[in-house]
């Protein structure tokens, strides 16, 4: 059966693209953005997925918002989120509706490098590997339990755009390709660590 996915974004939104376009063992129902005007609407367009738009201050709180968003969560069924791009924190009203059902995609080999600046920061550290990192949700900032993760070398010859570059393209085929064994089922949680069951892969 047909996961049925929602994808939070909040930017140009070429993650979300890359995960309607490898949907199999999932639908992507609906984007949810949070930036009236963002680029990933244009594509949501295109792509005939439907959009739910919010301009978050119109709300009295985050909680208040998130309260409005699982809303039309739950009258669209959705049972799986994804954030690509998505630019806020996620509070308690999305991750208790959504326990274990909320996956990121994050710049980098966390748990090095979170926030918001990932590639910037690798890159003026001087580290000679970063790459991508796919996670569920908790509480803390790009802290959850690792899905997947995938390096990627920094040349002396790269800047900033030429790692982000690298780092994109491997996002959209890592977290397609994740996001479809995690609807699953394939993914076992031992405390902190998940395994991706070999025999399902």
């Amino acid at each position: 059966m047909t996961a049925r996915i929602a994808v939070f974004a909040s930017g140009s939104g070429s993650n979300f693209e890359a995960l309607v376009r490898s949907a199999r063992a999932y639908e992507v129902v609906v984007l949810v953005c949070d930036r009236p005007g963002a680029g990933v609407l244009t594509r949501a367009q295109q792509l005939n997925v439907p959009s739910i738009v919010y301009d978050v201050s119109a709300f009295s709180s985050r909680m208040e918002y998130e309260r409005a968003v699982c809303a039309q969560l739950q009258a669209l069924r959705i049972e799986y989120i994804c954030l690509a791009g998505y630019m806020r924190l996620i509070t308690e009203q999305l991750r208790h509706a959504y326990p274990d059902r909320i996956a990121n995609v994050h710049p980098s080999l966390l748990p090095a490098f979170p926030g918001k600046c990932a590639i910037e920061d690798a890159f003026a550290y001087g580290v000679k590997y970063t790459g991508v990192t796919i996670h569920l949700v908790d509480e803390g900032i790009d802290t959850g339990p690792i899905l997947a993760q995938e390096t990627v070398p920094i040349f002396k010859q790269d800047t900033i755009e030429t790692i982000a570059k690298r780092i994109h393209a491997i996002e959209h085929a890592l977290y397609a390709q994740t996001v479809t064994a995690w609807v699953r089922g394939q993914f076992v949680r031992h405390g902190r660590t998940m395994h991706q069951d070999e025999e399902e892969q």
